[in-house]
């Protein structure tokens, strides 16, 4: 007897699930899809690493991976970028010709031209990496849906806490997001079946 209220119990938590809850969830994955699609970039003139002026021109293409990071990040920039650089090592030479990848500092007063050239020769593929101007980069960084904060520390250091997913890009126009929690196997999926 009471297995069969046990069983009546959970059917009808489903059937409350099914018909209640699931069109919630639903509607929340869609506002979730429509304010990302409201991203879409913006106009900007930063520079290189070899202090050549960089526009959103240059994201064009037909795949574009742009993380946001700093070379101080103690753990998910220098673990995202060696996926990416994994993920580059492992395409064909005909898919590796259509993606540029792009890491953009969003910590510009310490993150200059040659910090950032001497951080991406670590890796063995080629990364584009972009600083500037902080407003610019502010700017820039927000139009992607990019959110950062300074978390300032005892010693008067500080960390950025900020938006870590890769954003692709197809011919410069937002594509997809790949989420920073997505391990290397997970990446190179997302990628190479964009890369077709």
């Amino acid at each position: 007897m009471k297995l069969k209220t046990s069983i009546t119990i959970i059917s009808g938590c489903l059937v409350i699930f099914l018909f209640i809850l699931l069109p919630v969830f639903l509607s929340i994955e869609k506002k979730e899809d429509e304010y990302i699609s409201k991203f879409r970039g913006s106009s900007f003139s930063l520079k290189d690493v070899n202090n050549q002026i960089i526009t959103e021109s240059s994201f064009k293409g037909p795949l574009t991976a742009i993380f946001f990071g700093f070379t101080n990040c103690p753990d998910i920039c220098p673990m995202t970028l060696n996926n990416l650089d994994l993920v580059i090592k492992n395409l064909t030479q005909e898919k590796k010709e259509k993606l540029k990848v792009f890491f953009v500092s969003i910590d510009p007063e310490r993150d200059g031209t040659e910090v950032i050239k001497n951080y991406l020769n670590t890796f063995e593929n080629k990364i584009y990496g972009i600083t500037g101007d902080p407003k610019k980069v502010f700017l820039m960084s927000r139009s992607w849906g990019v959110l950062s904060e300074k978390i300032f520390t005892e010693d008067g250091n500080y960390l950025i806490n900020h938006s870590s997913s890769i954003i692709l890009l197809n011919d410069g126009k937002y594509l997809d997001r790949i989420s920073h929690h997505a391990d290397y196997e997970d990446i190179f999926k997302a990628i190479n079946k964009y890369l077709k």
